[in-house]
């Protein structure tokens, strides 16, 4: 089964850092390496900071644009992984080792079809 990691980052630590300039990067490596190593990660990525996005809505049949995320949040998504896991459980514990649950969130979804 193919699980979304989803990782929320608090949203003053993300803000437009460098990942050479990123002080948890030597965690987040080691977590993407640990992933890898198992053989269970099909893909993911860092996404920039949240003031980078753009939500689009379509009303009435016209695009509405909006700069940032869709909500105020005081944590952001930060990035994801794609892992592919027997089961929810196993999903979990990759999940409860992720450098965004001691400091944010992690969601786990499972994949549609997955």
């Amino acid at each position: 089964m193919r699980y979304a990691i989803l990782n929320y980052v608090p949203a003053g630590n993300h803000a437009d850092r460098k990942p050479e300039n990123d002080p948890d990067g030597p965690a987040w490596g080691a977590y993407t390496r640990s992933l890898m190593e198992a053989g269970i990660m099909v893909g993911g990525g860092a996404l920039l900071s949240s003031h980078t996005a753009t939500t689009v809505r379509l009303r009435d049949g016209t695009r509405d644009l909006h700069d940032g995320p869709y909500a105020e949040t005081k944590e952001q998504l930060g990035g994801f992984y794609i892992i592919e896991v027997p089961d929810l459980d196993t999903a979990l514990e990759w999940a409860a080792r992720n450098p965004a649950a001691s400091t944010g969130a992690v969601e786990v979804r499972p994949l549609f079809g997955g």
